[in-house]
């Protein structure tokens, strides 16, 4: 693409991320508003940065009694300005409350704007919650879909079709009103010619939705696939990309999201409902002025929206809250805890109301147990968690090295042939064995349950003594057929579910990989738990079991052994720990089993950071090149800021404008030339000493207004950026005084600084760029983009993959 530069009549300007670099052949096509509302730009009526709020109380351009659209906004795949973004609130806030005490209107509007916050988490909670039911809903019921239909009414599923049925317990699935396509195709179900039809039909079903949920994504909205974590995350952080939090976004998501899910695809719901609710949390941003003027107001609102999402995909608001802590902000104030408190609430509330599972549970796998843990089982849970750690690790070096051959090779450019081959393959080796062919969440439903006299799963089909039986606990017993043809089910289960899932993960659909993950430490601690079981049934003298486990006891439970092998596996991948425990104990309503829980995904954590620091999010991150500064990471090195910033020693000096010298045509030449975000301002060519920083996009759009608007304004007019203006003959064009454009206190380091304090600036304070200077005179400009390359290359990784692509 050719560099545009400056371009009269335009707003738009191309600049590289927040590079000061030139970068030959890259620049953005900014003209195109594919999704509206977007995140970073509302081009009318915005207020006016008067230096980033740190420049007193400057009057806005010299030349406009009415603020500027445009000036103190952010182009597409640049970082926000976190200082100035805040102090411009400060003020907005001063503003306000000083209004307040001089009419009754005016302190009403103070009101609602304190109240404006707690109103958009309540919508934000409603509408996440909602779309949340939908989803469940429509989920259920086209699973469903590709093994039968309804005659009493083809919208309902198998479970609700069959509530009305006056069949026995034992075949409560197999009531008249749900056939199987076998049975209304050929009159009956039995046969191999009724399976091969059944077998046909599945795979058919599974291929149509998934074809018409990548055609959605890739012809709609690019950006629905994948998880969403990640951008979020990266998002949160500052940085800007334009659409993907947007309505197109939102709408193709949610439908899509319903199709991958039911095409039996090995991947979940729950990561994407977080890009779903942040959607939702973008969108109604936009009805209240103060978060659709002020990035960093609204990222704090992306924030709780994230907790909703957490919270209606577990049906854990703790949970989510503590996720949105832990996991995906980068700036998490007192306030924004409470708000995201408040908001998972509403949305959980929401949820329960729909009831989409008919049960009164916001999840298909909710559980309880009743029967205590022994000391001695912490064995076996710590077993699990590291079987998680060592799957996690696994996991994100092989889906890494998918991913990255995806992007790298021609298979990137067939997203289509990969979603249909990858569903293919997925489901003709799911339909033969029951545990695949059932979806996951029914699946990990399974794996947690514990099993009662009532149940007729196979799972549960042990050598029955109901002489021993104490009460409603059914005592330990010898596994029958039923036990053992499910425990070679499961092992096939595990292999195909942890091979298929690195390659469905990061296809162009939406997939998330909580459930997949969950499923996978499910199945394995299913299979210890009832190895666990038998071994105490049969040797229940041994010195480990004769002090706790007497014979007619009830002392394992295998569901319990699922949920910790659940946990396990989601914290290997994600190495979430706290958020990761409050929502399984969430989701199990017991607070006895935490122990457990704390050990398994403490153990997995560590033996997944033994092989590999990075989680899942942050390697897809790194993989994409987004400009993400981690605040996990120490940075122990030691260099100097004189090492990272620029110009370096071959390179040509540092571009400034200087601050009474220059005219509007040296400027024009400046910007035209270079494609930098922004300019240091100094005092004269000779003296070098700093007086502000003035950005590209506020320079642009400053000189083109002033053309239009204020008289006398030519290429030959002299550019002021202080006060006072040094005289100049009578027949000298006007002045353009832009100092209330210019930034009078740019962030500065000297040339000695060690890097480890600059990179804790640039990650607490959420910088764009920092000056240097030696003795008061500047000598260069460090970015954020300027670290993450210092970081990368002192870690012996590529500095140019920090690109966003």
């Amino acid at each position: 693409m050719d560099q545009k530069g400056f371009r009269r009549g335009s707003f738009q300007s191309a600049t590289s991320d927040e590079d000061m670099l030139e970068i030959p052949g890259t620049s953005m096509d900014f003209s195109v508003a594919d999704d509206d509302p977007p995140l970073d730009r509302e081009m009318g009526g915005f207020s006016s940065y008067n230096g980033g709020g740190m420049n007193g109380t400057s009057a806005m351009m010299d030349f406009l009694e009415e603020p500027l659209p445009g000036v103190g906004t952010y182009e597409d795949f640049n970082t926000i300005d976190w200082v100035r973004e805040k102090s411009r609130d400060r003020d907005r806030h001063r503003e306000i409350t000083n209004r307040s005490k001089e009419s009754t209107w005016a302190l009403l509007h103070s009101v609602s704007d304190a109240f404006s916050g707690w109103l958009l988490m309540l919508l934000i909670g409603l509408l996440a919650g909602s779309l949340a039911g939908l989803i469940d809903i429509s989920a259920h019921w086209m699973t469903d879909l590709k093994e039968g239909v309804c005659l009493a009414g083809f919208w309902f599923n198998h479970e609700h079709c069959c509530w009305k049925s006056n069949t026995t317990f034992t075949d409560r699935d197999k009531c008249p009103e749900w056939k199987s396509w076998s049975q209304l195709i050929l009159g009956h179900g039995e046969g191999a010619f009724a399976y091969i039809l059944n077998y046909f039909m599945y795979v058919i079903w599974a291929l149509m939705f998934s074809l018409l949920a990548v055609l959605l994504v890739k012809g709609f909205a690019p950006y629905a696939c994948g998880s969403g974590i990640p951008e979020i995350k990266t998002i949160l952080s500052g940085f800007i990309i334009r659409g993907y939090l947007g309505k197109w976004t939102l709408v193709i998501k949610t439908i899509t999201l319903v199709l991958a899910v039911s095409s039996g695809l090995s991947l979940g719901k729950e990561g994407p409902l977080v890009h779903v609710a942040c959607c939702c949390g973008n969108i109604l941003c936009h009805l209240f002025t103060k978060y659709r003027k002020n990035e960093a107001k609204r990222r704090e609102v992306l924030s709780a929206a994230a907790a909703a999402g957490v919270s209606v995909a577990f049906g854990a608001p703790i949970g989510g809250v503590l996720f949105s802590l832990e996991e995906v902000s980068y700036y998490f104030p007192l306030k924004t805890l409470w708000r995201s408190f408040f908001a998972a609430l509403v949305a959980a509330f929401t949820l329960r109301s729909i009831n989409p599972f008919g049960n009164s549970r916001l999840v298909l796998f909710y559980v309880e147990f009743h029967m205590p843990w022994h000391l001695l089982e912490l064995v076996p849970f710590i077993l699990l968690g590291i079987f998680g750690g060592l799957w996690g690790a696994f996991f994100i070096r092989s889906n890494i090295a998918w991913c990255r051959r995806r992007k790298t090779t021609r298979l990137g450019k067939y997203p289509v042939l990969e979603v249909i081959v990858v569903t293919a393959i997925t489901a003709i080796l799911a339909f033969p064995n029951e545990y695949t062919r059932m979806s996951t969440s029914e699946l990990i439903s399974e794996l947690f349950n514990d099993c009662g006299i009532l149940d007729s799963s196979k799972l549960c089909e042990y050598v029955n003594d109901f002489n021993s039986t104490k009460g409603d606990d059914l005592p330990d017993r010898a596994a029958g057929p039923g036990v053992y043809t499910a425990m070679w089910q499961l092992a096939l289960a595990l292999i195909m579910k942890v091979f298929i899932t690195i390659f469905t993960f990061g296809m162009k659909v939406p997939s998330g990989l909580f459930i997949p993950s969950m499923a996978v430490g499910a199945i394995a601690g299913r299979l210890l738990g009832v190895a666990v079981e038998q071994l105490a049934f049969y040797h229940h003298d041994w010195a480990i079991f004769s002090g706790w486990c007497s014979p007619g006891a009830d002392c394992i439970t295998p569901g319990l052994y699922a949920m910790v092998g659940a946990a396990a596996c989601l914290g290997g991948v994600t190495r979430m720990t706290v958020s990761l425990v409050v929502i399984m104990f969430e989701l199990t309503g017991g607070l006895e089993y935490i122990v457990p829980l704390m050990a398994a995904a403490m153990t997995s954590k560590w033996v997944a950071d033994a092989i590999g620091r990075e989680g899942i999010y942050d390697a897809h991150i790194r993989l994409n090149g987004y400009p993400f500064l981690e605040a996990k990471e120490e940075f122990s090195h030691k260099t100097r800021a004189m090492d990272v910033m620029r110009p370096r020693k071959s390179d040509p000096p540092l571009t400034v404008i200087t601050q009474d010298t220059m005219t509007v045509e040296d400027v024009e030449t400046i910007v035209t030339s270079t494609t930098y975000s922004g300019y240091p301002v100094v005092v004269s060519w000779m003296s070098q000493r700093l007086v502000g920083f003035v950005l590209r996009r506020d320079l642009i759009i400053s000189i083109e207004n002033a053309r239009k608007k204020q008289d006398g304004i030519v290429s030959t007019s002299l550019i002021c950026f202080t006060d006072y203006c040094p005289p100049l003959p009578p027949s000298s064009p006007s002045v353009l005084k832009l100092r209330s454009i210019l930034d009078l206190s740019p962030f500065t380091v000297t040339d000695e600084t060690p890097m480890e304090i600059v990179v804790d600036i640039f990650r607490k304070l959420g910088l764009r760029q920092c000056l240097v200077t030696h003795n008061g005179k500047l000598l260069g400009i460090i970015t954020k983009k300027d670290v993450l390359k210092h970081i990368a290359q002192m870690a012996n990784q590529d500095p140019d993959s920090i690109l966003f692509n």
